[in-house]
């Protein structure tokens, strides 16, 4: 059976208010669909909390959304998107249009509802930065791993080895299905587990493309995973709480910084 993921659209309404409103029902993602923000939950008893909060302030309606079908419909018309040198493509026989150069590195990410294929802003502004930085010989964590594509880039991309844990077990099915998919990634492994909860190795590299809510409650877990002078790449967040993440990481610097459509991602050295 698909699993249905308990979401709230909400039509009007101003976007940063919104997101700060929702901050304490824990969202797992929001996306926009025109004028109406679709916001993702763990659970529909934070979806229902979450309506209730936003009273008369803005029109709401409570849905749940198919994994199975969403999937089916992106597969239909999910296109090969490229960031950098990384080409992320929904089939292993997907065809990539004109000459594709030898230095591009070909992913293969399987669509579905609740992780990530590359083709939302922030999980494409964390492949910027994986590139940015240089991740090769370096062990490297992924928080929340969703669909596996950043710890499977990150291999790619040269890392010494990769662990994506996540506490969705069916993120972890996905994440390993698209290992499978991606043979010349190595020595990557994928857990269900919490941070807080599972012993981890202290990585050069973190990776947290969470929500802001969850990054700043996080902060000192997620900090504790880098080594000294390691780096965490942070993202799921408007740039107006940029301050509001860095603030909550107070014993870090940011060493590089980028937007696109209303999200950015921040990587911080760990001092």
């Amino acid at each position: 059976m698909a699993r249905a993921y308990p979401a709230l659209d909400i039509d009007g309404g101003n976007y940063d208010l919104l997101a700060a409103s929702l901050d304490d029902f824990a969202p797992t993602a929001i996306e926009e669909r025109g004028p109406v923000l679709r916001v993702f939950f763990g659970t529909r008893e934070s979806r229902d909390a979450a309506q209730a909060a936003l009273g008369v302030c803005v029109q709401t309606a409570a849905v749940e959304v198919s994994d199975e079908d969403w999937a089916r419909r992106s597969q239909e018309h999910l296109e090969p998107i490229t960031i950098g040198r990384v080409t992320v493509v929904p089939t292993p026989d997907t065809r990539l249009a004109g000459p594709v150069p030898t230095s591009v590195i070909r992913l293969v990410i399987q669509p579905s509802m609740g992780f990530g294929t590359g083709h939302h802003a922030t999980t494409r502004l964390c492949l910027v930065a994986l590139q940015a930085i240089d991740v090769a010989g370096k062990i490297v964590l992924d928080v929340g791993t969703g669909s596996g594509i950043l710890a499977i880039a990150a291999a790619r991309l040269g890392a010494a080895s990769a662990v994506g844990i996540d506490v969705d077990e069916d993120a972890i099915r996905s994440a390993r299905d698209n290992l499978r998919l991606n043979p010349e990634a190595e020595h990557v492994t994928f857990e269900v587990g919490d941070l807080a909860t599972i012993p981890v190795p202290r990585s050069d590299v973190v990776i947290a493309n969470l929500t802001r809510w969850l990054l700043e409650r996080s902060a000192t877990v997620l900090a504790g995973a880098v080594r000294t002078g390691g780096l965490l790449i942070a993202s799921g967040f408007h740039p107006d709480e940029c301050s509001l993440v860095t603030r909550a990481f107070g014993n870090a610097t940011v060493v590089w910084q980028d937007a696109e459509q209303a999200w950015t991602a921040l990587a911080m050295k760990k001092l």
